[in-house]
């Protein structure tokens, strides 16, 4: 992969997408600051200028088929959370795609798929928030760093270059079992009874996540035993 670091930009994904055309598979954006960062749901990224990673990585000819784009969640929330257990930090998958530390979040992700005829991806952009050096988070209560949890500072450009390649392992792995596998066994609350809010009954309740379906769906069986399956924003947790 080929990285460029911009000194400031508005979104390393906006600008991504602004350039597709010219860019090569296998790009990298990174942003020493960000001033309108985004995420998901139509949230905005707050990042402290110089102190965390915050870049978008241009994958193109994924021979995907849009039904499976999931996957990219997969293998992206994988990558980080296997680059956070290399400096002995355990990580939880929020699905489909937030990595949580202890019940606090420390990365997110906004991926932007450009389909292509007969639902093809032709071209995703992952955009990726890891909180690295940032000890305090005034806009965000439930947010944590790397440095937080260990202690130590770290330096940017190497870190980014390490987690591109567990980035890169993956890869190859896009479509296999073992990359489910991966993730299912990372799920944030997987196995515990917890709080859910079922955004399309406007419904709460206690239930216990089992794991996600082949198309992406989050399997949660209620206290009632009965399964319950969800697609993006139609379920939420109450942390």
């Amino acid at each position: 992969m080929t990285t460029h670091w911009l000194d400031t930009i508005d979104s390393t994904n906006s600008e991504a997408l602004r350039r597709l055309p010219e860019l090569a598979g296998g790009t990298v954006l990174a942003a020493r600051e960000q001033t309108a960062g985004r995420g998901q749901r139509g949230n905005t990224w707050f990042t402290e200028p110089g102190k965390n990673l915050t870049f978008s990585i241009v994958l193109k000819q994924l021979s995907l088929q849009a039904a499976r784009s999931v996957r990219l969640n997969y293998l992206t929330s994988v990558a980080v959370a296997s680059f956070l257990e290399s400096h002995g930090v355990k990580a939880a998958i929020k699905w489909p795609n937030d990595i949580y530390v202890e019940g606090r979040k420390i990365c997110g992700m906004l991926i932007e798929n450009t389909l292509g005829p007969g639902g093809q991806v032709m071209a995703s952009v992952i955009g990726i928030g890891i909180n690295m050096n940032q000890t305090a988070f005034p806009q965000l209560a439930n947010a944590t760093s790397l440095a937080l949890c260990t202690g130590k500072e770290y330096k940017l450009e190497p870190a980014l270059e390490e987690f591109l390649g567990m980035f890169e392992s993956w890869l190859p792995r896009l479509d296999s079992e073992e990359l489910s596998a991966a993730y299912s066994a990372r799920l944030f609350r997987r196995g515990l009874s917890a709080l859910y809010h079922d955004l399309l009954t406007d419904r709460q309740y206690r239930g216990v996540i089992l794991g996600v379906e082949p198309d992406g769906r989050l399997h949660i069986r209620d206290e009632q035993g009965k399964d319950l399956f969800y697609r993006f924003k139609e379920v939420s947790y109450i942390l």
